[in-house]
């Protein structure tokens, strides 16, 4: 049967894939980040799965706002890099696993959760920029692609509750899978930032750090904080953040952390990044 065996968080800053697709990683500014990756980098190429499920949000790219679903998954055998504006960015399409994609979502269904299933769209910086950093920058991905997007975007967003349940809801659907597959999961987005209003700029580190102390062994403390708390303590795009908790419920209840990494600033936002394995 199909098994998840990992799970990797990041922040998706756009900026971050600019720096790497203009071969700027070495600058000064961006050095310290980059290397931050070079854990993942390494350790990715002894523990390739066959299978990410990725889940991330799309910034009006391809979910424009007339249609905001909660949570959609990828049903297209691929997916472009989205043009945002200035052009596609200059990385492989990202291969679906139709078969896995579709069993996921009948299970979703099964266990209550309305998913949207989206038939064509294009993937934005969330989806690609975590690409980027963990693969860097191959002919092709190494691995299918699962993109589950969340909306982080638009009031009413789930509750940090709802997400860590569908998060259990993918683990079961998973393991439920006859196929032989080694499946990692990915939560992206975040951590701390604000982009607009009087509080454009705001950065909590002590937010930020409690988080992650958290989410590896105690994650059950993070899953009652309401949307105006991640507001308030994380600005108006922390609450990407409850991503995190698909990945980490997805991965039950025992892990480990293999990597850690924080870094202020990258492009007006902190930056974090965590490695864990699955234990059985």
């Amino acid at each position: 049967m199909a098994r998840i065996t990992a799970g990797i968080a990041t922040s998706h800053v756009p900026a971050i894939g600019a720096a790497i697709d203009l071969g700027k990683t070495q600058d000064e500014y961006w050095k310290p980040i980059f290397d931050g990756y070079e854990f993942v980098k390494e350790w990715i190429k002894s523990n390739t799965p066959d299978v990410v499920i990725l889940v991330y949000n799309d910034h009006a790219s391809a979910l424009m706002l007339d249609i905001v679903p909660t949570f959609a998954i990828g049903f297209a055998d691929e997916f472009l890099p989205a043009d945002e504006g200035w052009g596609r960015r200059p990385v492989p399409t990202v291969h679906n696993h139709s078969d896995l994609a579709a069993h996921v979502a009948e299970q979703l269904v099964i266990d209550e959760f309305d998913i949207t299933i989206i038939n064509e769209m294009d993937v934005d910086h969330g989806c690609t920029v975590p690409l980027s950093l963990v693969f860097g920058q191959p002919e092709e991905w190494p691995c299918k692609v699962i993109p589950l997007a969340v909306n982080v975007t638009q009031f009413p967003t789930p509750s940090g509750e709802r997400c860590w349940k569908l998060g259990e809801a993918i683990r079961n659907a998973v393991k439920t899978f006859p196929e032989d597959l080694n499946v990692q999961i990915w939560g992206t987005g975040g951590m701390s930032h604000q982009l607009q209003g009087t509080r454009a700029g705001l950065i909590n580190a002590e937010f930020d750090n409690r988080f992650l102390d958290l989410l590896a062994h105690e994650p059950e403390e993070l899953t009652p904080m309401t949307r105006i708390e991640y507001l308030r303590e994380a600005g108006t795009e922390g609450i990407e953040l409850i991503m995190w908790l698909i990945m980490r419920a997805a991965l039950g209840y025992g892990v480990e952390e293999l990597h850690r990494f924080y870094r202020v600033p990258a492009s007006n936002t902190a930056v974090g990044h965590v490695v864990y394995e699955a234990r059985s």
